[in-house]
């Protein structure tokens, strides 16, 4: 019997036909690919067809098109089916892919995209047969190609310890035999250091070892189901990570280290950092060995993490995400990137939930568990305190985003919304802090508040952004600013973005955007004329690991003199409000809709 019928035989009558219409939408809003009936092991089989004939024509092999068109064509394979049988298999051929291309366009860059998938395929699925395969590969490109011998070592020394029965153990020790390494890790990461161990060293560089970096801080904030930690670091330093699964009988938790290289720990940092309480459990930081600054975080448990670097000033964010409260089951247990706890089908959610039949309480309560409520909406106003933001025409952007920010947060609360802010005065805060606050306060939605400048004071309009890569110049330019980075750094950026975006709110972030952008224009244009620039997508810091819709909102320019006299109207930024009200509800409504079937 179908999925459909067994459904509205469970629910029964309108109110199965409800449930059944939740999960039609679910399929089509949650589905990446414009083939609705595509499926990952479909998509991945003619995918890996085309790979073989294209490595096969000399003629079409020449352009990088073909190539880039191919490595779209898995990774869709991957993002239709992140957990199944074919996602190692698609993140293994992307690396493939960016190999065969830089062995014709030798480009480094095309081999470090290569490395990138070969580690993103190894760091989530650790236990596939496959991967020693990614390890060994990224482990001969970063040898021979990019000329990187100790990471290359590292690549080949784990293939040796963590994959001894796989295929590629004798080569990767015949590479290191090649190389003059040892076969075996001097360092023995795979037990990582505990508390008051000799290999923990609390001692500092000395001042003949080269090392320029300092590990001035260590940030945190925690709760059971997500931890953000931020490294601050006073200089730009390569680093090194890895996840280390528990080890009960040693009283090991889940450990995640970071090496930053050429790097002291400085005075103000503790030892070892305990927590009270959510799902970290504590910090170590101590000096691993001259040049090498390490920081191991314990996690009562772990379902995902992600780690990526921010620039000016440089530091590094470990998000580590844990299964749901009373959801901690004893399958989280490897000795790579722990098992992934995927959220319930909604077939799944459906089967387990067993209130009264034929309750409207069942649907309500349907609904909460799948995520299609809006109840607690966090509003960030943009810059405050020792960041002005833009500034023009006698306003500062920093006090504009704070007056905005509070019309609309009262206009939400009218409407029956919770509604929370990452700042309420003049104050500093940090762009990954903002997005931390409302991943710990489990808010539905993030709505960043800001103004545009341009050097052309001509320029003017209304643009709502979503996190993407950048598509124009002018994202470049947007995401640059309120990065407050160059635009070389949002390139550079972009190269680590994939593996952030293979798990953010895209989808639903583009339909808030567009919902918010199109109601914003139509309420400011009843009275005012103003250019609507539409939805764009770039690399901002501020939208980097929302677990929510996410939207940041340029108001207009502040360079511009006829569009600066607006926003110091009051009649016109409740107007906006109004528009951007209108939009948050509709995107609520669109969601919510078979609720009231």
């Amino acid at each position: 019997m179908s999925i459909s019928k067994n459904l509205m035989q469970f629910c029964g009558g309108r109110l199965g036909a409800a449930v059944l219409g939740l999960v039609l939408c679910l399929s089509i809003c949650a589905a990446p690919s414009p083939a609705p009936a595509a499926t990952a092991v479909g998509v991945f089989n003619s995918a890996w067809k085309q790979f073989q004939s294209l490595t096969k024509d000399s003629r079409r092999a020449k352009y990088r098109s073909y190539w880039k068109k191919l490595e779209k064509e898995f990774l869709r394979a991957y993002d239709l089916d992140m957990r199944g049988s074919t996602a190692p298999k698609s993140l293994y051929y992307v690396g493939r892919v960016n190999e065969e291309l830089a062995g014709r366009s030798y480009l480094a860059s095309d081999y470090k995209e290569a490395v990138k998938y070969y580690t993103l395929a190894a760091s989530r699925f650790p236990n596939h047969s496959w991967i020693d395969d990614c390890i060994y590969r990224s482990g001969m490109i970063r040898w021979k190609k990019l000329h990187d011998k100790q990471e290359a070592a590292e690549d080949f020394r784990t293939v040796v310890r963590d994959y001894p029965h796989g295929d590629m153990g004798p080569k990767a020790r015949q590479a290191l035999q090649e190389m003059g390494a040892p076969a075996e890790a001097k360092k023995a990461v795979a037990a990582a250091p505990a508390a008051g161990s000799a290999k923990f060293s609390s001692s500092s560089a000395s001042p003949s070892s080269g090392v320029g970096a300092k590990l001035i801080s260590v940030r945190y904030n925690t709760n059971d189901e997500y931890t953000r930690v931020v490294l601050d670091v006073d200089g730009e330093v390569p680093y090194r990570y890895n996840l280390l699964g528990p080890a009960p009988n040693l009283g090991r938790p889940h450990r995640v280290y970071l090496d930053l290289k050429g790097a002291r720990v400085g005075s103000g940092v503790h030892p070892e950092i305990k927590v009270a309480d959510g799902n970290l459990r504590r910090i170590r930081s101590a000096q691993h060995d001259g040049d090498t600054a390490r920081v191991v975080l314990d996690f009562h448990a772990l379902q995902d993490y992600k780690v990526f670097p921010l620039n000016d000033p440089f530091r590094i964010v470990v998000d580590v995400f844990a299964p749901p409260t009373g959801a901690r089951p004893d399958a989280v247990k490897t000795a790579g990137l722990t098992a992934s706890l995927p959220a319930p089908t909604p077939e799944e959610a459906i089967k387990n939930y067993k209130p009264p039949a034929g309750s409207k309480k069942m649907l309500d309560s349907l609904v909460e568990q799948l995520g299609l409520t809006i109840h607690t909406i966090m509003i960030d106003p943009g810059h405050g305190g020792k960041d002005p933001g833009a500034h023009g025409n006698g306003l500062l952007e920093k006090n504009v985003n704070l007056e905005f920010a509070k019309i609309l947060g009262g206009m939400l609360q009218d409407r029956g919304f919770k509604v929370l802010y990452t700042r309420t005065s003049d104050v500093f805060i940090p762009l990954e802090e903002r997005t931390a606050k409302a991943n710990m306060s489990k808010c539905d939605m993030f709505i960043s508040i800001h103004c545009n400048a341009h050097k052309s004071r001509t320029i003017n309009g209304l643009e709502t952004y979503s996190l993407n890569l950048a598509r124009s110049r002018d994202a470049v330019r947007v995401a640059a600013r309120e990065n407050a980075v160059s635009p070389k750094r949002i390139s550079d950026l972009q190269m680590i973005l994939t593996d952030l975006m293979l798990s953010s709110k895209m989808k639903e972030s583009r339909d808030l955007a567009s919902r918010v952008q199109s109601s914003a224009i139509d309420s400011v244009n009843r009275r005012w004329q103003i250019r609507n620039h539409g939805t764009r997508e770039a690399p901002f810091y501020v939208l980097m690991g929302a677990k929510m819709p996410a939207v940041l909102i340029e108001l207009g320019y502040i360079t511009n003199s006829r569009e600066a006299g607006y926003l110091k109207s009051t009649s016109y930024l409740k107007t906006m409000a109004r528009g951007i009200v209108s939009g948050v509800t509709a995107y609520k409504e669109q969601i919510e809709n078979f609720a009231e079937r």
